[in-house]
């Protein structure tokens, strides 16, 4: 059986997209998915700086279209993607760190969707601990716990461990998704590539 890995970051709202894309496939093919929580914001600080300036520079038709399509995409899923009016970018560092704990107590996926439903689709800060607390307690987990893991070394240095890895196998952004180890896709878009290299 093929192994499928997702890094991830909830702050990007095409890994909400692939995020959930990736897991319809995945049940579909019978492939269990490897999730590695990652902060995106270090790989574009030492790997793609180009999306700092292209935020600080955007060009105003490619954004005209950029939200079209990703409300195409949102429609396409089912899904709700709302551009944040509040905060964005946002630093996800503590959802990011909780995505990890809830992962080592088998929650990562409903503790990650909920920090993507608050952000994406509700426009909530996910950098303030009251609300991570009610998304750990939606995603039946313990919030004491899980705010007190968040600031374990441990959790901290795997979240810069996935990252920096991320970065070693060739990554650059969120979601990519690597197939038997180094066959790495990017984007929410690749799924049709991925199911090929799932079934192959």
């Amino acid at each position: 059986m093929s192994r499928l890995e997702c890094y991830f970051d909830c702050s990007s709202p095409w890994t909400y997209l692939g995020f959930h894309n990736i897991q319809l496939l995945a049940a579909e093919l019978g492939v269990e998915i490897t999730w590695r929580p990652i902060l995106v914001g270090g790989l574009f600080n030492t790997i793609n700086p180009s999306v700092y300036h292209s935020r600080e520079f955007p060009v105003p038709v490619k954004q005209a279209y950029m939200h079209k399509d990703l409300q195409d995409w949102a429609r396409l899923a089912g899904i709700k993607i709302s551009w944040p009016m509040t905060i964005f970018p946002i630093n996800s560092v503590k959802a990011m760190r909780g995505c990890i704990a809830a992962r080592r107590q088998g929650k990562l996926v409903p503790y990650a969707r909920g920090v993507f439903e608050a952000y994406w689709g509700h426009d909530r800060d996910i950098t303030q601990d009251e609300l991570l607390a009610q998304i750990a307690t939606a995603a039946g987990l313990d919030p004491d716990t899980i705010a007190a893991a968040m600031l374990s070394d441990g959790i901290k240095g795997e979240l810069r461990a996935n990252t920096e890895a991320l970065a070693q196998r060739g990554g650059f952004g969120s979601p990519t998704f690597f197939v038997d180890g180094d066959d790495m896709y990017f984007g929410n878009d690749r799924m049709p590539l991925l199911r090929a290299a799932l079934t192959a």
